[in-house]
C-alpha cells in the first residue's frame, strides 16, 4: 500500500478507506439484490394471445377431435416435407402448443425429439411461414429453464438464428432476435456464446429509422441481455461494440426502449472501474440524469441503477455524475411513496458521501440545503430499507466531512434518528450508527460544542442504549461504545469519590464499614 494509501487511512476517512465506504452492489444488503423479478425479464415467452386453435384439427373446426400432445408431435415426425401445406399445419400446431399460456408442455416436445426437426425447419427460405412457426416454437421451449434452453443451444440453433436477422421477412428476423435473447438471458455461458457467433452486427443492422417500435424493442431487450450477468461480466471488447447503438437508444421515445436501453448501461457499470470508465466515456450520463426526472418508474429506476453503479467508482467517475446535477432530482427521489426508487437514492447518496468534501459539499448544497433534511428524514421515518441505506449514507458523511458539513447534518437533526439506529437486530448498521455519532461528538468538542450533542443523547435515552452496548455479544460493537463511554460521557469527580473506597493511612483501599452497617451492627 502506498504512503498515500496509508495517509487516507489514517486521516481523512478516520480509519476507513474508500474501498470499505463505497458499497459495490455485491456488498449492499440482500433486498437490493433482489432484482430480477422487478428488474426485467431475462426471458420472455411469445404467447398467443387470441383464441387461435392448438391443433389442424380445430382449425377445420373439428373442436370436438382436439388432438393431443403426442398425436401433434407425432403428426410433425410423420408428416411428409414436401407437402408444405400439411408441414406448416403441423409445425403450426406444435408452436401453438408452446405458446399456451399456462403450463406449455416444453419438456414433452423436447422428449419426443422435435427440436431437431424445428431446428431444420430455420432453414426453409423458400418457406418463410414454416421458418417463422420453427422460430416461435424454439423461441418459447428456450424461455425455459437452463436445461430446456441448452436442448436448443445443443441442436445448432444459435447459428441458424443469427442468420435469420438478416431475413428479408420481418416476421422471421424479429423472432430470431427475441429466440437469441432469451438464449443470452439464460447466464454468462449462453450469452458468451451468442456473442461469439456474431451476433452484434446484424443485430445494430436492425435498427433503423424506420423500425417499428414493437421490433425495437425486441432488439434493445435482447442488447440488454447480451451485456447482463457477470461472473464473468461480457468481454470490454462488447460493451465498446454496443455503446454506441445503446447511446443513440436511450433518446428514444418509446418508454420500452428506454427502460431498456438504461437496464443495459446499469449492467455495464456494474463492474471494475475501468468498465465504469468506458460508459462514462460514452456520454450518457446527462441524459441518464435527465431521465431521473421523467416520471415513468421503469426508465427511472434503471437510470437510478446505472448512477448508482456510475458512483461507486473513483472520486474523478462520481464527480462526473455530480457535476451532471443528478444530485438536484435526489430530494424527490427520497420522498418517492416507490420503496425502490428510495432505497436505491439513498444507496447512490451513500456513494457520493463516501467520496471527498466537495462531493460532501454538493451533498449539502443540493436543492438549497434540502437534501440533507430529506435524507434525515428517511433515516427517521422510512421504510426499514431505506432507513440502513440512509443510515449509510449519513455515516459515510461524517467520516469524510469536515467540522462546517457535520454541523449542517446536526441542524437537520441527525442526532436522535441516528440513535434510533442503534436499537436494530443489525450489527453493521449499529456499527456504522456508532461511527456516526462519535464522528458528530467529535467535531462538536472541536466547537466546544460537545455538551450540547451530549446532552441531546442523554435526553432520548439513547445514552443508556450505548451503555448497554458494551455488553453486545459482538467484540466491534463493544469497543466502539465504550470508547464513546470514555471519551465523550466520562464520569464526573464527584461521582468517582462516591464510589471509590477510603483509604488508610498507608495509602490502602478500606471498605468503610462504620457508614455502612446498620444500627446495633449486622446481624444473621
Amino acid at each position: 500500500m502506498s504512503n498515500q494509501e496509508n495517509r487516507m487511512k489514517s486521516f481523512k476517512n478516520k480509519g476507513r478507506d474508500n474501498q470499505e465506504m463505497r458499497r459495490r452492489r455485491a456488498d449492499v444488503s440482500v433486498e437490493l439484490r433482489k432484482s430480477r423479478k422487478n428488474d426485467q425479464l431475462l426471458k420472455r415467452r411469445n404467447v398467443t394471445v387470441d383464441n387461435e386453435p392448438t391443433s389442424p384439427l380445430q382449425q377445420q373446426k373439428q373442436p370436438t377431435n382436439q388432438l393431443s400432445t403426442s398425436e401433434i408431435v407425432q403428426g410433425l415426425k410423420t408428416v411428409n416435407f414436401k407437402d408444405t401445406k400439411a408441414l406448416f399445419l403441423a409445425v403450426q400446431a406444435i408452436r401453438k402448443l408452446l405458446s399456451r399460456e399456462l403450463h406449455p408442455p416444453i419438456n414433452e416436445v423436447i422428449d419426443a425429439d422435435i427440436i431437431p426437426v424445428l431446428k431444420a425447419l430455420l432453414d426453409r427460405n423458400d418457406e418463410p411461414s414454416i421458418q417463422f412457426e420453427a422460430a416461435w416454437a424454439l423461441t418459447n421451449i428456450a424461455s425455459g429453464t437452463s436445461d430446456q434452453t441448452r436442448t436448443v443451444v445443443n441442436s445448432g440453433a444459435v447459428p441458424e438464428f443469427i442468420k435469420l436477422l438478416s431475413s428479408p421477412h420481418k416476421n422471421v428476423s424479429e423472432q430470431a432476435v427475441w429466440a437469441l435473447g432469451n438464449i443470452a438471458g439464460d447466464g454468462p455461458d449462453m450469452r458468451d456464446y451468442v456473442i461469439r457467433n456474431g451476433v452484434i452486427p446484424p443485430l445494430k443492422a436492425l435498427i433503423g429509422p424506420d423500425t417499428a417500435a414493437t421490433f425495437l424493442r425486441n432488439i434493445t431487450w435482447t442488447f440488454s441481455n447480451l451485456c447482463r450477468n457477470k461472473n464473468p461480466s461480457p468481454p470490454a471488447a462488447v460493451a465498446q461494440a454496443v455503446l454506441p447503438t445503446l447511446t443513440d437508444l436511450i433518446y428514444h421515445c418509446d418508454n420500452e426502449v428506454l427502460a431498456d436501453a438504461c437496464w443495459a448501461l446499469s449492467y455495464l457499470t456494474d463492474g471494475t472501474n475501468d468498465r465504469i470508465q468506458q460508459v462514462v466515456a460514452a456520454n450518457v450520463i446527462p441524459r441518464l440524469v435527465h431521465l431521473l426526472s421523467c416520471g415513468e418508474v421503469s426508465v427511472m429506476t434503471p437510470s437510478l441503477r446505472a448512477l448508482g453503479n456510475i458512483v461507486t467508482g473513483t472520486d474523478e467517475q462520481t464527480q462526473a455524475v455530480v457535476n451532471a446535477n443528478a444530485l438536484g432530482g435526489f430530494k424527490t427521489l427520497l420522498e418517492s411513496k416507490r420503496t425502490n426508487l428510495c432505497k436505491e437514492a439513498c444507496w447512490t447518496l451513500s456513494n457520493i458521501t463516501a467520496g471527498n468534501v466537495d462531493q460532501i459539499q454538493a451533498v449539502c448544497e443540493a436543492s438549497n440545503g434540502k437534501l440533507i433534511e430529506a435524507l434525515v428524514t428517511v433515516l427517521q421515518s422510512g421504510e426499514y430499507k431505506c432507513q440502513k441505506e440512509a443510515c449509510w449514507a449519513v455515516s459515510n458523511f461524517t467520516t469524510g466531512a469536515n467540522v462546517q458539513q457535520i454541523v449542517a447534518l446536526v441542524r437537520a437533526g441527525v442526532v436522535p434518528p441516528l440513535c434510533k439506529m442503534l436499537d436494530v437486530k443489525e450489527a453493521k448498521i449499529v456499527m456504522i450508527s456508532l461511527d456516526a455519532l462519535n464522528n458528530i461528538l467529535i467535531a462538536a468538542d472541536k466547537l466546544e460544542q460537545k455538551p450540547k450533542i451530549t446532552a441531546v443523547i442523554e435526553q432520548i435515552g439513547a445514552l443508556d442504549t450505548i451503555e448497554k452496548l458494551q455488553t453486545h455479544t459482538n467484540e466491534e460493537i463493544y469497543q466502539k461504545a465504550l470508547n464513546i463511554i470514555d471519551n465523550h460521557f466520562p464520569l464526573e469527580e464527584e461521582e468517582i469519590v462516591e464510589i471509590m473506597p477510603e483509604t488508610n493511612p498507608q495509602g490502602n483501599f478500606q471498605l468503610n464499614v462504620a457508614a455502612s452497617q446498620p444500627v446495633g451492627g449486622f446481624k444473621f
